[in-house]
């Protein structure tokens, strides 16, 4: 892919939550892994599951059911804890399912709707149309600031 290619489309890793479908910049992901052991934190915000250990590092861990204000549900042999860095912060944020590496064009991004199922808007960056299918873009900035300021 040329360089101009690349600043028209936008890798996404795309992940199952509540029955709808979200997207985030494969830039800041490093890796995808099962769920591991979760060691709680005392006095940590209700979102923040605990920490892992990732072959020798402590990562926090943040549930994004609960940061949403989304139902809870069991989890499941498909559920997975994505590895993302941003300026130097690494988080682990618990989703249902990872489901592709998805290339949208940056045409086809919308900003966030006004009222998107109770999520914050400051964690939505947009919307990005494929085809019929929608994906809520997360603002992992927004998200990791959130974290950090607690």
């Amino acid at each position: 892919m040329d360089e101009t290619q690349s600043l028209q489309e936008i890798q996404l890793v795309a992940f199952s939550l509540a029955d709808e479908e979200y997207g985030v910049d494969i830039h800041y992901v490093q890796e995808i892994v099962r769920l591991l052991t979760i060691t709680r934190v005392p006095k940590a915000p209700g979102y923040v599951e605990g920490v892992v250990n990732l072959r020798g590092n402590v990562v926090p861990v943040i549930d994004l059911r609960k940061l949403f204000s989304l139902p809870m549900r069991d989890v499941t042999d498909r559920t997975r804890i994505i590895i993302v860095k941003i300026k130097d912060i690494t988080v682990g944020i618990i989703v249902d399912g990872v489901s592709e590496v998805l290339t949208v064009p940056v045409n086809d991004i919308e900003p966030p709707p006004m009222a998107n199922n109770n999520i914050d808007q400051e964690f939505i960056s947009g919307v990005g149309k494929l085809g019929q299918r929608l994906l809520m873009l997360i603002n992992l900035d927004k998200v990791i600031l959130n974290l950090t300021q607690q």
